[in-house]
Order: structure tokens, then C-alpha cells, then sequence
């Protein structure tokens, strides 16, 4: 089947399915999407699937933290090289460098574990209308796009292999300034394998979606303003619990803080019956272009 006739799913499965080329050195590619740069959340994950193939299979990743050194491009391969940092008892720590051009353009830390049983807490899920109460994508494109700017037309109208339901549409309407935080229902559009290393590799995928908006909102703007510089500048990233795709999850998030033209937001991601699966934390670039 070639890449074309592929769902966006299986887009995305497919490009998380590394080449090995030696003993920790992998090689991924980036599909075409009409994009100037690799999408960061797509290098988290192949990085993640790289440091996930050099531990054994029951440890599970628990935490990663990684640095976007360099725009990605994707026209040639991006090479992920693991250093085996260290094999406990309990724990597995592998250092990643994605290489392009023979410069790094990423680096992660990701920690592995074995399961283990202990104390037990967690925030509750915000209160926010459910899926089915907000529009969908296709009612949303059909009221929205035919006015919307060029750049916000071309990211929504690309098939995707996740779909957003937004809580609220408030900032692709107005400049108005708004609150620094968002609710966003995602889910997966496509079949995910039953496997516990390509569902964290998934997670991690879109955990790297909408989180420079939040920081964007008090300032009455987004990312699609053509006089801003928005890139990804760090990321990380806490599992806490095994997640499934067969639901919608909620994506919380908040920006506590905006200064030296970057702007920090949390995430925390939930099942629907109010599990909280996974903590997110993200700094990144949102500067004003300078005047022509």
C-alpha cells in the first residue's frame, strides 16, 4: 500500500516504526505534508520508539525531557541515535539525539520502569462539557474555514490522525484577551495496536498539539499570526497510568506564565471517567518578527 492510499492513522503508525541501522542507531522519515518543518511532537515519539526498542519490553516509560535544538526537515531522514545511559533494578534511563544534516536538531532523557504498586492520588478532571455537547471538526470546518485566515485553513483542512474538539472556539473568532488556559477533547482517528510502547508513542505525539495557544491567549493572538515566531523550545512529559484510545481524552491546560518572548503551559490529559494519564510541560518560543 503506498503512503498515499494510507489513513492518517496508519500515516502515523508507519512513520513511528523506525529502521534499524546498528546496535542503538535508528532512522525514521516525516510524511509529506506540506510542511516547512518536521511537526515536534512526531520527533518526541520516534525518539521514544527508539529508546523503547533498547529497553526490555516490561519496562515501561514513566518520564521524558527533551530539548528541539534545530528545526527538523522533512525531506531526508532524521536519524536517532540511543545511548544506554543505565539498567537497574527498577529503572532504565536512555538518552536520544535525533541527527539531520550531522547536527542534532533534539535531544531526550526518557525514563523506564517496571510496574510497581504504591500510593495512589490525583487531581480531579475539570468540569467542561462532553464531546458530544461541542461541535465536531466537519461543522466547524464548514462554518469557520471559508473565513479564516490561509494558515488556519491549511492546518485544519489537512487529514489528521488525531481529532480536536475544542471547548471553546473563542480564539479563532476574536482578538479579544482571554484567559491563559484551554480544554481541548482529543481522540484518535484509526485504530491504535494494543501495545503499551506505541500507545505512550502516540500520547506523546499529541501532547505536542495546541500548547503555545494557551500561551497566546491573555496577548489576543495564536500561532497563526504571520508577525509571530511560535517553535516548540523544550518538552516534558510524565506517564502515570496505561492509556487506551477507544475514548476521547480531555486535554487540560494552563499557561501560568509568559516572558523573554517564551511562553510556558502545562497540560494534564484525562480518560472520560476522570483518570488523569499523563502530565505535560512545555516552554516555548512565541516572539514578535521584527519590522520589515
Amino acid at each position: 500500500m503506498s503512503d498515499s492510499t494510507l489513513s492518517p492513522m496508519d500515516q502515523l503508525i508507519k512513520t513511528l516504526d523506525l529502521e534499524q541501522l546498528e546496535h542503538n542507531l535508528y532512522r525514521g522519515t516525516s510524511p509529506d505534508i506540506g510542511w516547512q518543518r518536521v511537526f515536534g511532537g512526531q520527533v518526541i515519539a520516534q525518539a521514544l520508539v527508539a529508546a523503547q526498542r533498547t529497553v526490555d519490553a516490561d519496562r515501561l516509560a514513566h518520564s521524558l525531557h527533551a530539548y528541539f535544538v534545530r528545526p527538523g526537515d522533512p525531506s531526508v531522514p532524521i536519524v536517532y541515535q540511543v545511548e544506554r545511559i543505565r539498567d537497574g533494578g527498577t529503572f532504565a534511563t536512555r538518552q536520544v539525539q535525533a541527527i539531520q544534516h550531522g547536527k542534532a536538531i533534539f535531544s531526550m532523557l526518557a525514563s523506564f520502569q517496571l510496574h510497581e504498586d504504591g500510593f495512589e492520588h490525583q487531581v480531579i478532571i475539570p468540569d467542561v462539557p462532553l464531546p458530544e455537547e461541542l461541535m465536531d471538526e466537519a461543522e466547524f470546518k464548514r462554518l469557520f474555514l471559508p473565513k479564516a485566515p490561509e494558515a488556519v485553513r491549511r492546518y485544519w483542512e489537512r487529514p489528521r490522525p488525531i481529532e480536536l474538539r475544542p471547548t471553546s472556539l473563542k480564539h479563532y473568532l476574536t482578538t479579544e484577551k482571554l484567559e491563559p488556559r484551554q480544554d481541548i477533547w482529543v481522540r484518535t482517528v484509526g485504530k491504535v495496536p494494543d501495545d503499551r510502547g506505541i500507545q505512550a508513542a502516540i500520547l506523546a505525539y499529541l501532547s505536542d498539539m495546541t500548547l503555545l495557544d494557551a500561551s497566546l491567549y491573555p496577548h489576543g493572538t495564536s500561532v497563526f499570526d504571520p508577525r509571530l515566531q511560535a517553535a516548540s523550545l523544550d518538552h516534558a512529559m510524565w506517564f502515570h497510568r496505561p492509556i487506551r484510545f477507544d475514548d476521547w481524552l480531555l486535554y487540560s491546560q494552563e499557561s501560568p506564565s509568559a516572558s523573554g518572548g517564551r511562553g510556558m503551559t502545562r497540560g494534564s490529559l484525562y480518560t472520560r471517567s476522570g483518570a488523569l494519564v499523563a502530565s505535560v510541560a512545555q516552554e516555548g518560543l512565541i516572539r514578535k518578527k521584527a519590522s520589515e
